[in-house]
């Protein structure tokens, strides 16, 4: 079954906004959704810590980016690129529930033959995940940063976004 969600083209924020950087994925998304405008075909995403639940929005998204903060074992503030089969490899060591969800819906993808046939995910390294809404310095910083990055893969992929004036 499709859905009835689901656009062609899907940038998902994921992260859980009351603990702190954990909710940068969503804040991107939010930025993206203030000072954009997307064509009708590319849906932005808040997934927050929808977990699972997602599978509703992205069955049938052909492309799909993927934006969170996530645990590399790296310094905070490494950014990381990955792609295709490096994200469900990256996942099989996760840092918080919502990092399960999104394992589990691009493995539920591939069985049930729905896979997503283009996947990135954007992540950086969190500074904190103690509780509070606001992101840290540090990570505020790089939501305009992602933004651009996030815009550089849409023109890749044929997109065409403008600025809200």
């Amino acid at each position: 079954m499709e859905s009835l969600f689901a656009s062609e083209i899907t940038v998902l924020g994921i992260g859980n906004t009351i603990l702190s950087d954990e909710g940068f994925g969503v804040r991107v998304v939010e930025f993206l959704q203030d000072n954009y405008i997307f064509p009708e075909n590319v849906q932005l995403l808040d997934g927050g810590t929808l977990g699972v639940e997602l599978m509703h929005f992205v069955v049938g998204t052909s492309k799909l980016l993927i934006i969170d903060s996530i645990d590399g074992g790296a310094e905070a503030g490494k950014i990381f690129h990955l792609r295709g089969d490096e994200i469900l490899n990256h996942f099989t060591q996760k840092i918080s529930v919502h990092e399960v969800g999104i394992q589990d819906i691009l493995t539920m993808l591939e069985i049930t033959g729905k896979k997503i046939p283009c996947v990135e995910l954007l992540g950086v390294q969190p500074y904190s995940l103690d509780l509070g809404i606001n992101l840290t310095p540090p990570m505020q910083k790089l939501v305009p940063i992602f933004a651009e990055k996030s815009l550089e893969i849409l023109t890749a992929w044929n997109v065409q976004w403008r600025k809200k004036l």
